[in-house]
């Protein structure tokens, strides 16, 4: 849907383009107020166009759960660690009866906030502290 949008977008300011060009040989200086009211009116519907877009793609998608099988190829692990993260409530999970479903933006942000940090960041964080601790002198 969004392509086909684009592709519209495209093609209006390419055909509005090619006008402005066609008709650049017959702009005098009599008509230059038509010509920019014509440009005005030309952006105002491009404008128009891409906030009904950006409208059409804010409806917020449906969250469909997953099982434990995609669960563990998102997460790359196996069955019985991902069932172990559950029981230890490390890992987002929901569970309905006896079957476990879980959210596939759940487990990558997950994912996401697990980041070891680096030692470069580590340094920077300490030499922060440090600065922040000792910027007036000891304490």
């Amino acid at each position: 849907m969004f392509r086909n949008t684009v592709e519209t977008l495209a093609s209006f300011a390419f055909e509005l383009l090619k006008s402005i060009v066609m008709n650049a040989n017959e702009i005098t200086f009599d008509k230059l107020p038509e010509a920019v009211a014509h440009l005005i009116k030309e952006v105002t519907q491009i404008k128009e166009m891409v906030v009904c877009n950006q409208s059409q793609n804010s409806i917020p998608t449906k969250r469909v759960p997953i099982g434990i099988e995609q669960a563990c190829q998102i997460i790359g692990k196996a069955k019985p660690t991902v069932y172990s993260l559950v029981r230890k409530r490390l890992l987002p999970s929901y569970k309905n009866g006896k079957k476990l479903y879980f959210f596939e933006d759940e487990l990558l942000d997950w994912i996401s906030n697990s980041k070891r940090k680096t030692i470069q960041e580590i340094e920077s964080e300490a030499q922060a502290d440090f600065q922040t601790r000792f910027k007036n002198g000891r304490k």
